[in-house]
């Protein structure tokens, strides 16, 4: 399963959201995450990846937390 894929559904299974609504250009904003909504989808992705986020800024869409993703598991 590609990376974008497992972090699609860990949004939607957090946020309670559709998967079309989880698109790359998807910003947080979007799915009315607040802090701490954003906060449970990078827990469930570090322990997913076993990856650590040591900070959400620069993550505004989920194209952005899958680069950084990639960029950590290569």
């Amino acid at each position: 399963m590609a990376v974008f894929e497992k972090v699609q559904a860990i949004i939607v299974e957090e946020l309670g959201k559709d998967a079309e609504e989880v698109t790359l250009t998807t910003t947080f904003e979007d799915l009315d995450a607040d802090s701490l909504d954003l906060f449970q989808v990078i827990s469930e992705i570090e322990d997913e990846f076993d990856i650590q986020i040591e900070s959400e800024d620069g993550l505004n869409t989920v194209a952005d937390l899958v680069a950084y993703v990639e960029e950590q598991t290569k």
